[in-house]
């Protein structure tokens, strides 16, 4: 038996499938959309985010003290999508090497970039609300948490909630060390202390 053949959703499908898995969540969900899109349409949804989170961003640097223009859209367009890429990378890698999971890196970036972009986009606009912004991080951040939990029982098909749970962790984990501490310094440094 083949498996089935990936479809090419336009940006429109995309934006249904992600209010289809934020507004019924469920490993059953994430299931129905892990195979219509590619690891390019993903890149290029996130990649899509990172643009619009890098103007937002931009824009409002100059309402802040520590934060440059260029600075902000820079580090966003290159970071975001780095980001995406090392931890959907880790949980592949994770989930398949340590728990045998069998799902294909196309179906977890696919998966993840259903829940990642609309909620990145969400944290952008909302966290630049001075007041709002440390809530928003904290709120946007546990909405992740759950929804890459599912992703997991259904991009890796890892049904154990220990198993998914240890992999979202320590994809975690992998992409602090390597996006946190190596990649954004590098990427933040020109654009300091101006």
């Amino acid at each position: 038996m083949t498996p089935p053949t990936r479809l090419q959703a336009s940006f429109r499908d995309m934006f249904a499938q992600s209010a289809a898995v934020l507004s019924r969540p469920s490993p059953a969900t994430f299931e129905l959309f892990e195979r219509r899109g590619s690891l390019r349409q993903a890149f290029l949804y996130v990649l899509l985010a990172a643009l619009a989170s890098a103007l937002i961003a931009a824009l409002f640097a100059p309402l802040h003290r520590d934060v440059t223009v260029l600075g902000q859209f820079f580090s966003r367009l290159i970071l975001i999508p780095a980001q995406f890429g090392v931890f959907t990378g880790a949980v592949y890698l994770i989930g398949r090497s340590l728990f045998r999971g069998s799902g294909s890196y196309a179906e977890v970036a696919y998966t993840f970039s259903l829940f990642f972009v609309p909620l990145s986009l969400l944290g952008t606009l909302l966290g630049i609300i001075p007041i709002l912004g440390w809530l928003v991080t904290l709120v946007v951040t546990l909405a992740m948490v759950f929804f890459g939990y599912l992703a997991v029982q259904s991009s890796v098909n890892l049904r154990d909630s220990v198993q998914a749970a240890v992999t979202l962790l320590l994809a975690a984990v992998v992409n602090g060390l390597l996006v946190g501490q190596l990649l954004s310094p590098l990427v933040v440094a020109p654009f300091a202390g101006g």
